[in-house]
Protein backbone atom coordinates (compact mmCIF):
# COMPACT_ATOMS: atom_id res chain seq x y z
CA UNK A 1 0.00 0.00 0.00
CA UNK A 2 1.60 3.22 -0.83
CA UNK A 3 1.21 6.27 1.11
CA UNK A 4 -1.38 9.23 0.48
CA UNK A 5 0.78 12.10 -0.84
CA UNK A 6 -0.17 15.21 1.37
CA UNK A 7 1.26 18.63 0.52
CA UNK A 8 0.55 22.13 2.42
CA UNK A 9 1.19 25.19 -0.42
CA UNK A 10 0.47 28.88 0.20
CA UNK A 11 -2.75 29.29 -1.07
CA UNK A 12 -3.32 31.98 -4.22
CA UNK A 13 -5.84 34.93 -5.19
CA UNK A 14 -7.34 32.51 -7.91
CA UNK A 15 -7.65 29.15 -4.78
CA UNK A 16 -10.66 31.76 -2.79
CA UNK A 17 -14.00 29.68 -4.99
CA UNK A 18 -12.44 26.42 -4.56
CA UNK A 19 -11.60 27.40 -0.53
CA UNK A 20 -14.67 28.84 0.31
CA UNK A 21 -17.11 25.56 0.38
CA UNK A 22 -14.28 24.22 3.20
CA UNK A 23 -14.80 27.48 5.23
CA UNK A 24 -18.41 27.37 5.10
CA UNK A 25 -18.02 23.29 6.28
CA UNK A 26 -15.20 24.43 8.97
CA UNK A 27 -18.05 27.50 10.70
CA UNK A 28 -20.74 24.97 10.40
CA UNK A 29 -18.60 21.83 12.60
CA UNK A 30 -17.53 25.38 14.57
CA UNK A 31 -21.27 26.41 15.40
CA UNK A 32 -19.75 29.54 14.25
CA UNK A 33 -22.44 32.22 12.56
CA UNK A 34 -21.22 32.00 8.48
CA UNK A 35 -21.75 35.56 7.07
CA UNK A 36 -20.84 34.13 3.40
CA UNK A 37 -20.03 37.50 1.60
CA UNK A 38 -17.79 38.84 5.10
CA UNK A 39 -15.98 35.85 4.72
CA UNK A 40 -15.50 35.89 1.16
CA UNK A 41 -14.63 39.25 1.35
CA UNK A 42 -11.96 38.67 3.99
CA UNK A 43 -10.22 35.89 2.38
CA UNK A 44 -9.74 37.72 -0.66
CA UNK A 45 -8.12 41.04 1.41
CA UNK A 46 -5.74 38.38 3.16
CA UNK A 47 -4.76 36.81 -0.09
CA UNK A 48 -4.23 40.40 -1.70
CA UNK A 49 -2.04 41.52 0.63
CA UNK A 50 0.44 39.25 2.75
CA UNK A 51 1.43 41.67 5.28
CA UNK A 52 -2.29 40.29 6.92
CA UNK A 53 -1.31 36.98 6.99
CA UNK A 54 -2.05 33.82 4.93
CA UNK A 55 -3.49 30.60 3.69
CA UNK A 56 -1.97 27.23 3.21
CA UNK A 57 -4.02 24.43 1.78
CA UNK A 58 -3.91 21.03 2.14
CA UNK A 59 -3.82 18.52 -0.60
CA UNK A 60 -3.80 15.02 -0.59
CA UNK A 61 -3.44 13.63 -3.99
CA UNK A 62 -4.54 16.51 -5.69
CA UNK A 63 -7.51 16.76 -3.58
CA UNK A 64 -8.40 20.05 -1.38
CA UNK A 65 -8.46 18.62 1.98
CA UNK A 66 -7.94 21.71 4.54
CA UNK A 67 -7.02 24.78 4.88
CA UNK A 68 -5.17 26.91 7.78
CA UNK A 69 -5.10 30.44 8.13
CA UNK A 70 -3.01 32.63 9.99
CA UNK A 71 -2.91 36.02 10.34
CA UNK A 72 -0.34 38.37 11.86
CA UNK A 73 -1.07 40.51 14.79
CA UNK A 74 1.19 42.88 17.11
CA UNK A 75 1.18 42.47 20.64
CA UNK A 76 3.64 44.04 23.37
CA UNK A 77 3.43 41.14 25.72
CA UNK A 78 5.24 39.07 22.94
CA UNK A 79 7.33 41.39 21.81
CA UNK A 80 5.87 42.79 19.19
CA UNK A 81 4.51 40.60 15.60
CA UNK A 82 2.72 37.04 16.64
CA UNK A 83 0.61 34.72 14.06
CA UNK A 84 -2.87 33.92 15.22
CA UNK A 85 -3.76 30.35 13.82
CA UNK A 86 -6.83 31.50 13.01
CA UNK A 87 -8.05 29.07 11.22
CA UNK A 88 -7.91 25.16 10.85
CA UNK A 89 -9.84 22.89 8.70
CA UNK A 90 -8.98 19.27 7.45
CA UNK A 91 -12.08 17.21 6.00
CA UNK A 92 -13.40 14.49 8.52
CA UNK A 93 -11.94 12.07 5.75
CA UNK A 94 -8.78 13.20 5.58
CA UNK A 95 -8.11 13.85 8.93
CA UNK A 96 -5.32 11.56 11.24
CA UNK A 97 -1.76 10.65 10.49
CA UNK A 98 -0.48 14.73 11.79
CA UNK A 99 -1.79 16.86 8.64
CA UNK A 100 -2.67 19.26 10.97
CA UNK A 101 0.87 19.04 12.59
CA UNK A 102 2.28 19.40 8.72
CA UNK A 103 0.62 22.75 8.52
CA UNK A 104 1.75 24.35 11.66
CA UNK A 105 4.92 23.36 11.05
CA UNK A 106 4.84 25.05 7.54
CA UNK A 107 3.11 28.55 9.41
CA UNK A 108 6.08 27.89 12.11
CA UNK A 109 8.88 28.11 9.51
CA UNK A 110 6.72 30.96 7.74
CA UNK A 111 7.03 32.66 10.82
CA UNK A 112 10.78 32.44 11.95
CA UNK A 113 11.53 33.37 8.59
CA UNK A 114 10.05 36.79 9.78
CA UNK A 115 11.51 36.55 12.70
CA UNK A 116 8.30 35.94 14.62
CA UNK A 117 8.51 34.40 17.98
CA UNK A 118 4.95 33.76 19.30
CA UNK A 119 2.13 31.61 17.53
CA UNK A 120 -1.62 32.10 18.87
CA UNK A 121 -4.61 29.98 18.88
CA UNK A 122 -8.27 30.04 19.99
CA UNK A 123 -9.99 26.58 20.60
CA UNK A 124 -13.55 26.54 21.28
CA UNK A 125 -14.40 24.99 24.99
CA UNK A 126 -16.36 22.23 22.93
CA UNK A 127 -13.70 21.00 21.02
CA UNK A 128 -11.89 19.39 23.98
CA UNK A 129 -9.70 17.05 21.29
CA UNK A 130 -8.44 19.96 19.68
CA UNK A 131 -7.09 21.54 22.50
CA UNK A 132 -5.19 18.25 23.65
CA UNK A 133 -3.60 18.02 20.30
CA UNK A 134 -2.23 21.62 20.92
CA UNK A 135 -1.23 21.28 24.35
CA UNK A 136 0.77 18.18 23.33
CA UNK A 137 2.43 20.12 20.44
CA UNK A 138 3.90 22.63 22.56
CA UNK A 139 1.29 25.10 23.27
CA UNK A 140 0.39 26.10 26.46
CA UNK A 141 -3.09 27.15 27.91
CA UNK A 142 -3.23 30.99 28.73
CA UNK A 143 -6.45 30.48 31.03
CA UNK A 144 -7.82 33.55 30.03
CA UNK A 145 -11.48 33.90 28.04
CA UNK A 146 -11.26 36.14 25.03
CA UNK A 147 -14.48 38.65 24.49
CA UNK A 148 -15.92 40.48 21.13
CA UNK A 149 -17.49 43.76 20.61
CA UNK A 150 -18.12 43.96 16.98
CA UNK A 151 -18.01 47.59 15.57
CA UNK A 152 -20.00 46.82 12.74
Amino acid sequence: MTPELSVWQHAIPDDVEELLPLLEAFYSEEQLDHDAPSVRSAVVDLLADPDLGGVWLLRVEGVLAGYLIATLGFSVEFGGRYVLLDELFILPEFRGGGKWRQGFREVESWARQRGIHALRLEVNHHNEKAGNLYLADGFSDDERSIFTKRLG
